[in-house]
């Protein structure tokens, strides 16, 4: 792991993207371009010692750190997670009954707690015994093969089987039962597929452009670099025990394009394009995330990295993290909890000390996100790069999917494409190289007509929900139907000129990232106009993606969801220009 020199060509940047010298300079992460010297933080040197050490193969807690952790680092204390999979332990865990796993402890924080590292997650308190398999997907990029091994899998769980796109542009499968699972890891590894350190105290799935590769407008190709941090992270499926012990999730993207479909400003690392002395390469913004105490935009890093130096750099700011992060209260141990205690110059210095030379450039003023460039929807059908062939943007309700809608989604990849999907940070999906001949068949598809359209409603564009109480046993609410239902209902009763992004989160943990949206739904408990206790919603209103993106503001706290059609209309007609239905008539 000491060298990781993995050499790019230099891209190909897009033709409308112009030249450093002639385009004018925005200085969005501004610093001067020379190489990094340690810095004076003022942290006490024994702050500064690692609270990791590798034994065995697998990086544990020191002694010395292990006063008041919490609950979760003493589970990893008492077993490590990836020998699960590493030392093959899930094929005798898969052998015992449900009775047996909980007479005792180890067995019983294996299903609920170790197995996450293998991507799986037990519904302890809606579907007792039946997990959620979570996949790693680099960059949303999928196959027909795929696709199909995965329907195949919820197809025998019935009603309990099904599939949600999630807001990492990933997979995620549901109904899964523990005897299944050797034979499921066998069936992904054959289809190119792998559930690895997809959750708990990991690295996330990497994010990138979902059009990649094929988008005239875009800066660069993202699917090298999600593909290359992807197989990193878990050793080529393998599993990585370097990154298995974090002390919380952590999360990276590579922007590839001036729309940030990537979110970079919700990711632990994000890479962000940009020119340095004629080079291509990316400057760093890091510490982003979401949690039900403090939700952070991340900020730069002032630090400037070659296309060849992605690896090394996320591999030294995830060792900084890994070592330094602190790990008791589960609310202030992600990475940006670290950077405030440390400093960012603090912080950058523990950077540097890990990268493979002990340098790190300064940042660079040459971004090559356009700031001014306005956010592009992606449904419909779209010319591509590549002279005769577009894409299709498909609307997938609130991510959901059934067996059945995955192998017609298949189906029609392999008939009017090449046999590939791309998944969205918004729970969509497109069909890429579609021969402009097959268009029209395309759009006269059933299950386009039906269920999937290229052309949803301007409300339902945006529309984001997570799992919620139907599945998820910290969610307070309902969220994917009740999302659908509302936004219906709001649809009746206003016109909007231009999307509007919703999203639902079930609760404070804010799956749905409500934080981004224009108009965010946070689940709660509330009391309706009787003062008795009901189903409701924090309302969040004002968050921004793209170049400006910021974090919207609490509106209004524990509104009735009954209660939450005509506060929407309101907040529609006030702040995003709808007009009632009714105006509409009277005009006409």
């Amino acid at each position: 792991m000491s060298s990781l020199s993995v050499r790019f060509l230099t891209p190909q940047l897009s033709p409308t993207v112009p030249s450093s010298s002639a385009r004018p300079r925005t200085r969005l992460f501004a610093g001067p371009p020379t190489v990094a010297q340690p810095a004076e933080t003022g942290v006490d040197a024994g702050r500064l010692e690692p609270r990791v050490e590798k034994k065995d193969g697998y990086y544990v807690l020191k002694e010395k750190f292990r006063q008041g952790i919490n609950p979760q680092e003493k589970v990893k204390i008492e077993k490590e997670p990836m020998k699960l999979f590493m030392e093959n332990g899930i094929e005798e865990l898969a052998k015992l009954s449900m009775e047996e796993i909980d007479k005792e402890k180890s067995t019983k924080d294996d299903i609920d707690v170790r197995l996450k590292w293998l991507g799986l997650f037990h519904r302890r308190k809606h579907q007792y015994g039946r997990f959620m398999m979570r996949l790693k997907l680099p960059n949303g990029v999928t196959t027909s093969a795929q696709t199909r091994y995965l329907a195949s899998v919820i197809r025998k769980y019935g009603k309990d089987g099904c599939a949600d796109v999630t807001t990492r542009q990933n997979w995620q499968i549901r109904g899964v039962v523990l005897p299944d699972v050797p034979e499921i890891l066998r069936g992904l590894a054959e289809v190119g597929l792998t559930s690895l350190q997809s959750g708990m105290d990991n690295v996330r799935n990497p994010v990138g452009n979902p059009l990649a590769g094929i988008d005239p407008d875009e800066i660069v190709d993202t699917r090298p670099y999600t593909n290359l941090l992807s197989q990193f992270i878990t050793a080529n499926s393998l599993g990585n025990p370097e990154f298995t012990n974090l002390p919380r999730k952590w999360n990276v993207c590579v922007v590839g394009s001036h729309d940030l479909y990537e979110h970079p400003h919700i990711n632990d690392l994000a890479y962000m394009p940009a020119m340095k002395d004629g080079r291509f390469g990316f400057n760093l913004l890091v510490g982003g995330f979401f949690s039900p105490k403090r939700c952070a935009e991340a900020i730069p890093l002032d630090a400037w990295v070659s296309a060849d130096d992605v690896l090394p750099s996320c591999k030294a700011v995830l060792e900084a993290y890994r070592d330094l992060g602190t790990r008791g209260n589960r609310q202030k141990t992600r990475m940006m909890w670290l950077i405030d205690e440390l400093g960012i110059e603090g912080f950058r210095s523990e950077v540097v000390k890990r990268m493979p030379r002990q340098e790190l450039e300064r940042e660079s003023s040459e971004d090559l996100v356009q700031k001014q460039w306005e956010r592009r929807d992606y449904f419909g059908v779209h010319r591509q790069k590549q002279e005769g062939l577009s894409y299709a943007g498909l609307h997938i309700p609130v991510g959901r999917v059934q067996a059945d809608d995955m192998d017609e989604l298949a189906r029609l990849a392999d008939i009017y494409g090449t046999g590939e999907l791309r998944l969205t940070v918004e729970q969509n999906i497109i069909i890429p190289n579609i021969e402009d001949s097959k268009i029209e068949a395309l759009l006269k598809e059933p299950l386009l007509k039906d269920r999937f359209s290229p052309e949803p409603p301007l409300l339902m564009q945006g529309l984001v929900a997570c799992t919620g109480k139907e599945f998820c046993g910290q969610a307070i609410i309902e969220t994917k139907a009740r999302a659908m239902k509302v936004t219906e209902e709001v649809q009746r009763l206003v016109s909007v000129s231009k999307p509007v992004r919703m999203h639902w989160t079930g609760c404070p943990n804010t799956c749905g990232q409500v934080q981004v949206a224009d108009i965010g739904f946070m689940g709660c408990m509330a009391r309706d106009e009787n003062g008795k206790i009901c189903e409701g919603a924090d309302v969040y209103v004002g968050g921004r993606v793209g170049s400006d993106s910021h974090l919207g503001e609490l509106y209004k706290k524990s509104v009735p969801c009954k209660d939450l059609v005509p506060l929407v209309v309101d907040i529609l007609v006030k702040q995003f220009g709808a007009v009632p239905r009714e105006r509409e008539e009277v005009d006409d």
